[in-house]
Order: structure tokens, then C-alpha cells, then sequence
């Protein structure tokens, strides 16, 4: 018995972050996460489950850029994919994980047409964690504003190359092949 569709959750996600704009790196300093899980049936889990997903989610926007063998890449077949493997295809590692990392789960949201009143937890934290996608653009128009450069459209993942040269200061203007108009 039940029904597939109440087991909708929802949440949100709100990120601090310090960017390097010489060289693109970047920390989360802290991150917020406020989770309805409905009622949850073992409140250590879902938090995990949170704390999982959010940080998968992150380095989708962050680290885990797909390439395919391509003009840039005229070593790989055409059409091949070449970041198959952990030297090209980069996750999340502890180091990783924000420095302060409060996840919380909402109170009082219990689903009662669900098995033991629980939601979903562990995909959706997956998306929060764009949070920290915008976080970063929002510091990369500070650092742009800084340049008296208008913002820039960026791609995920905003990798720490993709954030140095959007960030556009004096030392990467040098870069002839840096993009001047369109995306990041």
C-alpha cells in the first residue's frame, strides 16, 4: 500500500564560500542544509544521507567535467570518451567536504499517507547542493565587478580552471586564448 508520489521532500541549501582568483581554487567554508525527510525514522541516517548526496551533488557542479575526444583532443577517437578515468575525471574527496557543514532536518513534516510518515532523503539533497554553484558565481561577479567587467555566463562544473579565467584579471588577460565573450 502506498502511494509512489508521497514521498515528495523538500529543502534548501544556502553556502559561503572564499575563492583564490589567481589561481581558481576554492573552499565551501560552510554550508546550511535544512531537510524535510518527513518523520524520520533514524535521524543519524538521514543526516548521512544528506550529507552524502549533498556532497556527490557538489562535485557534479564543481569537479566532474566529462570530455570526449574532439579538435581539442586530437589523440582520443573522435567522439570517445576520455575522462574515464580518476587522472581525468575528478570527485569529491574529504578534503573536499565543507568546513562547517550543519544539516538539520525540519520538524514537525510528517507525510502521514507514507509508510511510517518518512519522505525521501537521499537523492534529493543531491540538487541543494547548487548552492554552492551559485555561491561561486556570485564571487566571480565580485572578483569581475572588481576588473569593471560585467558578469560572465558560467557552465557547471565551475571547475577551478573555468573559475580562474571567468574571474578575468589582469594576469589571464595575457591568455590569447582565453574566451572574451560567451560562457566559462
Amino acid at each position: 500500500r502506498g502511494d509512489i508520489f508521497n514521498y515528495f521532500s523538500f529543502g534548501v541549501s544556502a553556502c559561503e564560500v572564499e575563492v583564490d582568483t589567481l589561481t581558481g581554487l576554492f573552499e565551501v567554508v560552510r554550508t546550511d542544509v535544512l531537510m524535510d525527510v518527513g518523520h524520520s525514522l533514524n535521524p543519524a541516517i538521514d543526516i548521512g544521507q544528506v550529507e552524502g548526496a549533498w556532497v556527490q551533488g557538489m562535485g557534479r557542479w564543481t569537479m566532474e567535467e566529462m570530455a570526449w575526444g574532439d579538435a581539442k583532443h586530437p589523440r582520443a577517437a573522435k567522439g570517445s570518451l576520455i575522462s574515464d578515468n580518476p587522472h581525468r575525471y575528478f570527485i569529491p574527496s574529504a578534503a573536499d567536504v565543507p568546513k562547517d557543514f550543519r544539516v538539520t532536518l525540519l520538524t514537525d513534516a510528517d507525510n502521514p499517507t507514507a509508510i511510517h510518515s518518512s519522505k525521501a532523503v537521499g537523492e534529493p539533497p543531491f540538487f541543494m547542493s547548487s548552492s554552492v554553484f551559485f555561491a561561486l558565481q556570485d564571487a566571480i561577479k565580485a572578483a569581475r565587478k572588481e576588473e569593471g567587467l560585467e558578469m560572465a555566463v558560467c557552465d557547471a562544473p565551475l571547475t577551478s580552471e573555468r573559475i580562474r579565467m571567468a574571474c578575468r584579471d589582469h594576469f589571464a588577460n595575457y591568455n590569447p586564448d582565453a574566451r572574451v565573450a560567451g560562457s566559462f
